[in-house]
Order: C-alpha cells, then sequence, then structure tokens
C-alpha cells in the first residue's frame, strides 16, 4: 500500500468515525464501541481489497463479506453505502421501521449484505460454506468472516473451526476483532480465553496477527493470509473497543450505549467533526 493510498484510507475511517456519532446520536440507539472498533478492518475490505461492485450486488465472481458481529452494522452500511450498494441519505433510516437498515444485517432487505446475523456464532460456520461453494464452481474469489472476541466463546465457531480445517478451506479468511471487550465486561472477567493465537494454531488454522487499527498492516495480513494455501486463515487483529474516542475505548458500557448531547458534543470535539 503506497503512503497516498494510506492516508486516503485514515481520511475516510475519520469521516466514517463522525458519520457513525451523528447517525447514533441522531437515532439514540446502536452499538459504538463494537463499530469503532472494527472501522480499519472492514473499510480495508471493502474500499481496497475485496472483489465487490454496488452496481452488481450479486456478480458471481465477487469476494464474500459476512459480519458474524453483527452488532457492528453501522460501520458495516457506512461501507456499503461508500460503494454504492444504496443511497447514502438511506443511512438516516438506520434501526427505523421498516427500513432496509436494520440494527443487525438482514439479507433479505440490504443490497451487499451476505448473511443475516445477530445471534453470535454462527457467521464462520456460513463463510466457510460460501467459499467451499466458491472453490467447487472454480471461482478466484474469498470469504471473510469477522468475528468478535465475545463471539469466539461459542461452541459453534470451534466446530466450524474443525470444519475448515478439515476441508483445506483456503479461500476463507477469519478476522478476529479482537478488542478484548465484550458486553458485559472484559474477555478475562466474563469468559478468558487463554492464548487465543495458540488455540486457532492447534485447531489446524494458520494465525496472523497484526493491529488492527493500521491500514497497510491489515492489508499485509491479508495478503499474507492469500498466500497460504491448503488451510484456512485468521488474522488477529489487535483493537480498541470505541477506538478514537477516549472516553469509550476500552469501556464495555459503550457496547450499546444510547449517545446523549453532551457525549455527542465531546466525541465531535475529539474527532474533530471531519465530514
Amino acid at each position: 500500500m503506497t503512503k497516498e493510498r494510506k492516508e486516503e484510507l485514515e481520511a475516510l475511517c475519520l469521516r466514517f468515525r463522525n458519520e457513525l456519532i451523528d447517525l447514533l446520536h441522531a437515532i439514540q440507539t446502536g452499538h459504538p464501541g463494537g463499530s469503532l472498533s472494527a472501522c480499519e478492518i472492514i473499510t480495508t475490505l471493502y474500499q481496497d481489497v475485496m472483489n465487490v461492485d454496488g452496481a452488481d450486488p450479486n456478480k458471481e465472481d465477487r469476494d464474500h463479506f459476512v459480519l458474524s458481529k453483527g452488532h457492528a452494522a453501522p460501520m458495516l452500511y457506512l461501507n456499503l453505502a461508500e460503494k454504492g450498494y444504496f443511497p447514502k441519505e438511506e443511512l438516516k433510516t438506520l434501526r427505523q421501521i421498516n427500513s432496509n437498515l436494520q440494527g443487525h444485517p438482514c439479507v433479505h432487505k440490504t443490497p451487499g449484505v451476505e448473511l443475516s446475523t445477530g445471534p453470535l456464532g454462527l457467521g464462520l460456520s456460513a463463510g466457510l460454506g460460501m467459499a467451499l461453494a466458491d472453490k467447487y464452481k472454480g471461482l478466484d474469489s474469498y470469504t471473510y468472516v469477522l468475528m468478535g472476541d465475545g463471539e469466539i466463546q461459542e461452541g459453534g465457531i470451534w466446530e466450524a473451526a474443525m470444519s475448515g480445517a478439515k476441508f483445506k478451506v483456503d479461500n476463507c479468511i477469519a478476522i478476529l476483532d479482537n478488542n478484548g471487550v465484550q458486553l458485559d465486561g472484559t474477555l478475562e472477567e466474563i469468559m478468558p480465553m487463554g492464548d487465543i493465537a495458540a488455540k486457532w494454531a492447534a485447531f489446524g488454522w494458520n494465525v496472523i496477527k497484526c493491529d488492527g487499527h493500521d491500514v497497510s498492516a491489515i492489508e499485509d495480513a491479508i495478503e499474507q493470509a492469500k498466500a497460504c494455501k491448503g488451510q484456512p486463515s485468521i488474522i488477529i487483529a489487535k483493537t480498541v473497543k470505541g477506538k478514537g474516542i477516549d472516553f469509550m475505548e476500552g469501556k464495555n458500557t459503550w457496547h450499546g450505549k444510547a449517545i446523549n448531547d453532551e457525549d455527542y458534543a465531546k466525541a465531535k470535539a475529539i474527532l474533530g467533526g471531519a465530514k
């Protein structure tokens, strides 16, 4: 990634953070913490890596993205709108009755959404299925599955992990938004996962670590994953819940807290109000 492109993506991430705060403040609901931690990951995928086309959402040879941690949907929607899947004006309808942009992604309503998610632990199994289907069709495409820390406490994730290794699904790349915090506290407080990298390696996955807020590091990690043949890869992206807004950072209380007027003003001042 060139220096110029990195700066462009960083500027876009700052804009998305501002737009996210604007949206969630306006509707007084939503999930700021996990959306902010996933900003660089989702943005790098959609704006610089994936083979997708907003004008042709169902093209057969497209890459697939599964937001398994479905509560980060607002950041996904910002990226989908940027890619032209739907008019940006629709973002104002987020989480409203009859809106195409529900609180969690819905494959039946939203162009570009590959899987309805919300109940955690389901996305990796579905993503592996999508990747296998493409492989059997002879398509040169990849499926990316973004998971959360609390989500990998789900047993279904590890059943999927075993299947991914058995079937050598090397065109499926899992990414862990490793911010260390979940709804009710830290990962260590709720259900310690120990050495996460060692666990995935023991299940037969190629493990790559990176800074989840460095767009060039994320792209490099994806390239490493693509170079690994014969086994699936997982990128453990170290992130900060609420990244970019200091009073939200690392706080489980901001998992799904409404943004009041005072906090909105503080957040916009920290972000610089960029548009």
